[in-house]
């Protein structure tokens, strides 16, 4: 059993889309009447406290206004078209020196909760070649483990690329949490308007 911030394991929200789908800056739709980048950050602080950061891109000001006050890390994006990667990208340069791992979570996956990001370090041994994802809907997902040994994979990353194709290579052996609820995300206004 790992802990988060003595293992410096990092929660990293995603929150840099222009979420074209969506029609408007879906990171401040609201969710219970709370936006979902904040639910997102609050879950992550709460998983990991200090060792949080979050990824802005379209729209930052209102996005990081929407989460204030900023607890961790604030990371702009200023390729966030370039897609996901870009933040992931991003996110591991600048986390990699103090980071022995970080757990991806997406900013539009309103379900997720902090009990569930604890238990992705609990079942991770600490090793620089374990992968921990979320199973839901016969698949895994996010929010995912990266440890170290990934970081140079994923610092590489482009386009909309997030990292899934490290769970098929042969150097990482990859563990999974179930959590059903992950396989609600919101792409869209009828996506909110049905959960």
């Amino acid at each position: 059993m790992t802990d988060a911030t003595s293992n410096r394991v990092f929660a990293v929200v995603l929150a840099a889309g222009s979420a074209s789908r969506f029609g408007s800056t879906k990171q401040l739709a609201r969710f219970n009447d709370i936006a979902l980048v904040r639910l997102a950050t609050e879950t992550a602080f709460a998983a990991c406290a200090d060792n949080t950061a979050i990824v802005v891109g379209h729209d930052w000001q209102a996005v990081v206004a929407a989460c204030e006050p900023i607890r961790g890390f604030l990371l702009v994006n200023d390729q966030h078209r370039a897609g996901i990667g870009s933040s992931i990208s991003q996110a591991v340069r600048t986390l990699q020196h103090t980071a022995r791992a970080c757990i991806i979570l997406l900013a539009d996956q309103p379900l997720i909760t902090a009990e569930h990001v604890r238990s992705l370090v609990e079942t991770w041994s600490g090793a620089d070649k374990e992968i921990v994802a979320t199973a839901y809907s016969g698949t895994l997902g996010p929010p995912v483990l990266f440890p170290r040994g990934c970081f140079a994979d994923l610092e590489a990353l482009t386009g909309d690329s997030g990292g899934r194709h490290l769970f098929d290579d042969d150097r990482f052996t990859v563990k999974h949490v179930s959590f059903e609820d992950a396989a609600i995300d919101i792409d869209t206004r009828e996506d909110l308007n049905r959960l």
